[in-house]
This record gives C-alpha cells, sequence and structure tokens, in this order.
C-alpha cells in the first residue's frame, strides 16, 4: 500500500484520563516521582549507659530506577506498578503469559511502558520549556467530572487496586493533560490547506517487469487496465492504481511523492525504484490550494509528532537500568 500507514504514537501523547466507565483500557502514565529519599532511623538505644556522642548522618538509601531521562526519574516501583497493571489488563483480554508467545507479549509490553513514561517525560520537558502546562484548575475539573461518572466511592476503590492516592492520581492527570496540550501546541503548525495531485501509480516487484508495462504507457496502453493486471499493491489495484487525491507527506515513499509531485497533469514518469519496489506513476490533476481531509489531516499530524519526539529523544541524555 502506498498511503501513509495510521502510526501509533506512544500513549503519552494522547489526554488518558484514569478511569474509564470503570474499565481500565489504557495504560496511565505516572508522573515523575521524586529523588528524595527518607532519611534511615538509628538503631534503638542500647540498655547499657554509653557516653554520648554525635550521631552520625547515615546515607541514604538509593531509590533504585528504571530510567533516568535529563536527570528526571523514572522509579522502578513506578515502572513495575504500571507494569503490573498493564499485564492485568492483558490477562482479562485472555492473555497467557505462561505461553512462550505471552512471554514475548509480555517483554513487548514492558518495553513499551517504559519508552512511554520516557516519553511523557520528554513530551513535559518541552513543556516546560515553551512556557505550556495544564492549569490546576482544568486538572480539578478533570476529576470532578470523573468523580460525576463513576461516583466517589468507585473511584476511590480503583484507586486502592491500583495502589495510589488522589494526590498521586492528580499529578499523573496534570502530566497527562500538559503533554496533551503540547501535542496540540506541536501539531498547531501544520496547516489545514495545501496543494493537492490526483494520482495513479502501478508498483512491480523487478526492474525489467516495470520497464516492460512502461514501454506499454510510452505506446499508448490504458493506465488503469495495466495497473490492475500488473499492480503489487493491493490497496489501489482494483482502482486502477488510483491514490485519490493528496498532499505532500501521505505517500510512504519519499521517492514516489517526490516524482509525482514534479509531474504535470498527464504525465507518466519513468520507472522509480523504492523499498516497496518499482513504480510508474501518472498525475490526472493538480489543484494549487485545496483543503486537506480529516484523514490526512490526522496522518500529517500524527507523522509530524513522532517526528518531533524521535527529535527529542535522539537529544536527550537518557539511561535505561533495567533490561
Amino acid at each position: 500500500m502506498i498511503r501513509q500507514p495510521k502510526l501509533l504514537v506512544g500513549g503519552a501523547l494522547a489526554l488518558m484520563l484514569f478511569l474509564s466507565a470503570c474499565s481500565r483500557s489504557t495504560l496511565t502514565v505516572p508522573p515523575p516521582p521524586s529523588m528524595a529519599t527518607a532519611t534511615l532511623m538509628p538503631s534503638p538505644e542500647l540498655t547499657m549507659p554509653v557516653a554520648e556522642t554525635a550521631t552520625p548522618e547515615m546515607t541514604p538509601t538509593p531509590v533504585p530506577l528504571a530510567a533516568l531521562v535529563n536527570g528526571e526519574a523514572i522509579t522502578l516501583a513506578e515502572f513495575e506498578r504500571q507494569v503490573s497493571s498493564y499485564e492485568a489488563t492483558m490477562t482479562a483480554s485472555g492473555q497467557d503469559f505462561s505461553t512462550p508467545e505471552g512471554q514475548v507479549a509480555l517483554a513487548e509490553a514492558r518495553k513499551w511502558v517504559l519508552d512511554t513514561r520516557i516519553e511523557l517525560l520528554l513530551i513535559n520537558q518541552a513543556a516546560a520549556r515553551e512556557g505550556v502546562v495544564a492549569s490546576d484548575a482544568d486538572v480539578d475539573a478533570a476529576i470532578a467530572s470523573l468523580i460525576n461518572d463513576i461516583g466517589q466511592v468507585a473511584l476511590e476503590e480503583r484507586l486502592q487496586q491500583e495502589g495510589l492516592s488522589l494526590e498521586q492520581m492528580r499529578q499523573e492527570l496534570h502530566q497527562e493533560m500538559t503533554a496533551s496540550r503540547m501535542i496540540e501546541h506541536v501539531v498547531a503548525a501544520i496547516p489545514t490547506h495545501a496543494e493537492h495531485i490526483n494520482a495513479r501509480h502501478i508498483l512491480m516487484a523487478t526492474q525489467d517487469e516495470a520497464d516492460r508495462v512502461l514501454a506499454q504507457l510510452r505506446a499508448g496502453a490504458d493506465f488503469a487496465a495495466l495497473a490492475q493486471r500488473y499492480s503489487q499493491d493491493t490497496y489501489t489495484r482494483d482502482r486502477g492504481g488510483d491514490l485519490g487525491y493528496v498532499p505532500r507527506g501521505i505517500l510512504t515513499a519519499p521517492e514516489v511523492e517526490t516524482a509525482a509531485f514534479s509531474l504535470q497533469s498527464g504525465q507518466i514518469s519513468d520507472v522509480i525504484h523504492s523499498s516497496l519496489g518499482y513504480h510508474i506513476v501518472q498525475v490526472m490533476d493538480r489543484v494549487p490550494d485545496q483543503e486537506i481531509s480529516a484523514e490526512n489531516l490526522r496522518l500529517l499530524r500524527d507523522r509530524n509528532v513522532r517526528e518531533w519526539l524521535d527529535a527529542l529523544r535522539k537529544q536527550a541524555d537518557i539511561e535505561i537500568f533495567i533490561p
């Protein structure tokens, strides 16, 4: 398929309310835990009299960490709490962790939980630099709405099941809502109108086959008929290779997109090689300024956010302390 696939961005990229109708279907990402630790209590006094001496300061026990993101900690305890919560959700959906497949799924879930947490911290750190923040009033309103939906008792029961206090939940919501606002800030720069082309293409496995089809097209053969006969793109083949009207950034192969946007209406490209195979593209129409469809706008925003997050991650100092 030549269209850009849906991008699944980490759970930190959408506002996730802590509960949904008493059923937790998505993982709620925890707030940045404090690095402070309780000082160890001194040993009980001995029954024998001893000379007064200065009590030595005890070195705080280091908090076990899962990761550090630009110096901000993800504690191992919080990470494991999240994994346990997500594992319970997977178990409820029928996942059997005693099987080899279940163990693979659990390992992938652990990685997803950590990646999501890292991305949430990166987004909040970027939000702090940009001055983007969810207000306390917004967080209070979200909690009040949740209580109105499910009731105070149900909320307290769920908090107990999750091992969270109301203040911890409030901190989590604050981080997630701030992340949501930051994502809105990032995608706001994407225009809602752009140049579009109406193009169609034929995708083939080899250069030789593509050369033969191109020769037929140059001789006047019908493009749609050849696409239906030869194209390996099952998404567009039955439509004669029609890609519809698309702006820049939607086609998955950049080589195809570059070639397509360089053509005028009616023109046919040479053979274009991409990671998908060998393409021939024809542009049927060009529109200088057209509103981007809701689906394509979502794809463009997803890709923009993913690229922005990848850049944040590349520039970040991330230390991971778990396998």
